[in-house]
């Protein structure tokens, strides 16, 4: 028997991925609704309305699947609950560049990234690069505009 991967969460990402699972969820009977009414205006083949309820009752239950499987694999992580000298899914990194300037990241599941506020996913470039880092590591990672050097210089647990 296949053992399920889990998927790494923050709480936070949890409850945005149920929400999202929720509204969609409510998005169903609409749908329903609008193919109904599309059909009631005749002839099938050329009815635009039709088609896009069509498209978008297959998207939504597409995308209905996709949040059920990562909500069912959610493995929920506080933060707060960890301690160590590691770089670990959920810790908070101060990183050095090479001009020693701060550069400060949490490292989250795929589902919650965004690097525009400091969020990374522990299975991109630099994430695989900072599990299991102590602070003084040294680290050389290649990221699509080219290779970036880094110093740990704080882990923190928050």
């Amino acid at each position: 028997m296949a053992s399920v991967e889990k998927l790494p969460m923050l709480a936070e990402g949890y409850e945005r991925l149920v929400a999202e699972l929720k509204a969609l969820r409510e998005e169903r009977p609409r749908i329903v609704d609008a193919i109904e009414e599309a059909r009631a205006h005749g002839d099938l083949s050329e009815n635009a309305e039709y088609h896009a309820a069509k498209e978008r009752q297959g998207q939504v239950e597409a995308s209905i699947g996709d949040l059920e499987d990562k909500v069912s694999r959610a493995q929920l992580i506080d933060p707060a609950t960890l301690s160590g000298d590691r770089i670990v899914f959920g810790a908070t990194v101060t990183l050095l560049d090479e001009d020693d300037k701060p550069i400060r990241y949490q490292i989250v599941g795929p589902t919650e990234a965004d690097a525009k506020v400091g969020r990374i996913s522990y299975n991109s470039p630099l994430g695989r690069a900072l599990i299991s880092r102590k602070v003084g590591d040294e680290i050389e990672v290649t990221v699509p505009s080219g290779d970036r050097f880094y110093v740990v210089d704080k882990i923190e647990f928050i």
